[in-house]
């Protein structure tokens, strides 16, 4: 079942275009919440692709449901969270067109935007605190891609790899 909240629309600079997919398993269920309302305080729309109770869910299963859905929505991006956020990333980055990143520091969540054009943040559920996670989501939603041309051909190469 997927949860869509729709927000009042936020303008402006820092304005989000689209929507945000998120997604966690068990061990990110928690931080998931909180981020979802942080989202809607921002005026942000997201859609909620689970996992929704403490039920032991396999994280794979849930980045392949952001990351589809990041992939044919070009107005979207993704959140994904799971004990270390690591895990999310590693099945995440086996979608063709999807370039997430674990990120764990403002630097981190900042520069994978810049050269890399990340579409997806995993982010850990376990030994974090929330005021960190929530500053990382701010930095990674209000940076940029910023289309210089080597970061250009970079991207390119990522997307013919086979799968």
């Amino acid at each position: 079942m997927l949860t869509i909240r729709n927000s009042p629309k936020k303008t402006g600079k820092n304005a989000v275009k689209g929507f945000i997919v998120i997604g966690s398993d068990h061990a990110g269920l928690n931080l998931k919440e909180k981020v979802k309302e942080f989202l809607i305080s921002m005026r942000i729309n997201i859609v909620d692709v689970g996992t929704y109770d403490k039920n032991p869910v396999d994280y794979p299963d849930i980045a392949k449901k952001v990351a589809d859905i990041v992939k044919k929505k070009k107005d979207s991006k993704g959140i994904l969270i799971c004990g270390s956020g690591t895990g999310m990333c590693i099945a995440a980055n086996r979608i063709k067109g999807i370039r997430a990143v674990a990120a764990y520091d403002d630097y981190s969540a900042r520069m994978s935007r810049h050269d890399n054009d990340a579409n997806v943040l995993c982010l850990r559920g376990r030994n974090a605190k929330y005021k960190d996670e929530i500053r990382i989501i701010s930095v990674w939603l209000k940076s940029e891609f910023s289309g210089i041309k080597r970061h250009q051909r970079r991207i390119k190469k990522l997307d013919m790899v086979k799968l």
